[in-house]
C-alpha cells in the first residue's frame, strides 16, 4: 500500500511539474525579452510588470477557433501536437530531482532512454509539416528533418562521455559517481551537448525550421488555438529537459553546498539559470541558415565531441 501511495506521489508531484515548470520558463521569457528588447506589451497585462501575461495568452489561446484545414490529414494534424508534446513528459520520470532516489522512475539505462525519447518529439513537428497541406508548413518539417543530421551525433557523444566518465548510464548513478573536478574537464561537452540541444529544440540560433521571416511559422503555420498552444508549451517543456540533463549531466545536479534535503534546490536553481540563457541567447544571436548549422555540427560540434571522448578515456586510463 505505501509503495502505491509513494508511486502516486511521485506521479502527482511530476504532473504539476511537468504543467508549472514550462509555463514559468513562458513567463521569464516574456519578461526577459520585454526588458532587453524594450517591448511594452508584455509588461501591461494585469498591472504590475503584467504579471497576468501568461493568463491573457491563455485566454486568447482557448478563445481562438480550432481550424484543421480543407486538405489536411485529419488524423495526424491533431495528433502531432501530443506527439511533440509528450516525449517530455516521459523524460522528466527519469531525471532526478535530489539525492536518495528523488526521482520519478531510476532506469539503469537512462541516457540511452532520455535520448531516445526527446528523439521521438521531433516527429511531432514532420508529422505537422506533412499533414497540414501547407508548402510552408512542408518546409518547415523539411528543415526539421535536416536538423537531424546536425545535432543527433554530437549530443549522444558527448552523453557518451560523461558515462564513460561515471562508468555508468544510470542517471542517478552519474551523480553518484560525480566529482567536482569534472566541471572543468568535461565544460568542452557540456557546450556541445547544450548547443546540440538547441537546435533539437528549434531555439535561436537554429530556428530555421520556424523562421517566420521566410515560411510564416514553419510546420506550425496552419495551427490555432490550443493546439498550437501545445506546440509552444512543448518548446518550454522543452528547455526545461535540456537544461536538466545539462544540469544533471555536467554541472552535477543536486550536488552543492549545503546538500542535504535541499538537493532539489540546486538541481532547480542550475536548470533555471541555464534556462536564462537559452532565452538570452534568442535576444542576442541572429539566425542561422541549414547550411551554416550542418557546417558548425560537421567540423566544429563532432570533431569536438570526439575529442572529448578520447580525453575522457585517457583520464580514465591515467586514474585507474
Amino acid at each position: 500500500m505505501n509503495d502505491v501511495l509513494d508511486v502516486a506521489l511521485r506521479l502527482l508531484v511530476l504532473l504539476v511539474a511537468f504543467l508549472v515548470l514550462p509555463l514559468l520558463v513562458g513567463q521569464t521569457e516574456h519578461k526577459v525579452m520585454a526588458h532587453m528588447q524594450g517591448r511594452l506589451g508584455p509588461m501591461y497585462a494585469g498591472g504590475f510588470h503584467g504579471w497576468a501575461q501568461l493568463v491573457a495568452d491563455g485566454v486568447k489561446f482557448a478563445q481562438k477557433e480550432d481550424v484543421v484545414p480543407a486538405g489536411a490529414d485529419r488524423r495526424i494534424f491533431q495528433l502531432a501536437p501530443a506527439v511533440a508534446l509528450l516525449p517530455y513528459l516521459l523524460v522528466l520520470v527519469a531525471i532526478p530531482i535530489g539525492p536518495d532516489g528523488a526521482v520519478g522512475q531510476a532506469i539503469d539505462a537512462g541516457i540511452f532512454f532520455v535520448l531516445a525519447v526527446m528523439g521521438v518529439g521531433v516527429l511531432g513537428s514532420l508529422m505537422a509539416g506533412w499533414a497540414s497541406a501547407n508548402k510552408f508548413s512542408l518546409l518547415g518539417g523539411l528543415r526539421t528533418a535536416a536538423q537531424l543530421m546536425a545535432y543527433e551525433l554530437p549530443m549522444l557523444l558527448t552523453a557518451a562521455s560523461v558515462a564513460m566518465a561515471a562508468g555508468t548510464v544510470s542517471l542517478p548513478g552519474i551523480l553518484d559517481a560525480f566529482q567536482w573536478w569534472w566541471v572543468p574537464w568535461q565544460i568542452v561537452g557540456g557546450l556541445v551537448f547544450f548547443t546540440a540541444g538547441l537546435a533539437e529544440l528549434q531555439r535561436p540560433p537554429f530556428d530555421a525550421p520556424v523562421a517566420d521571416s521566410e515560411i510564416i511559422f514553419g510546420a506550425y503555420t496552419e495551427y490555432t488555438g490550443l493546439r498550437f498552444a501545445l506546440f509552444l508549451l512543448a518548446e518550454y517543456a522543452g528547455i526545461v529537459i535540456l537544461c536538466g540533463l545539462t544540469t544533471v549531466l555536467f554541472l552535477g545536479g543536486w550536488h552543492g553546498p549545503l546538500e542535504g534535503d535541499i538537493g532539489w534546490v540546486w538541481t532547480l536553481l542550475k536548470t533555471a539559470v541555464l534556462a536564462f540563457v537559452v532565452i538570452w541567447l534568442r535576444v542576442s544571436y541572429p539566425r542561422l541558415r541549414e547550411d551554416q548549422l550542418q557546417k558548425l555540427a560537421w567540423t566544429c560540434l563532432i570533431p569536438l565531441s570526439l575529442a572529448q571522448i578520447a580525453l575522457t578515456g585517457v583520464v580514465k586510463v591515467v586514474i585507474s
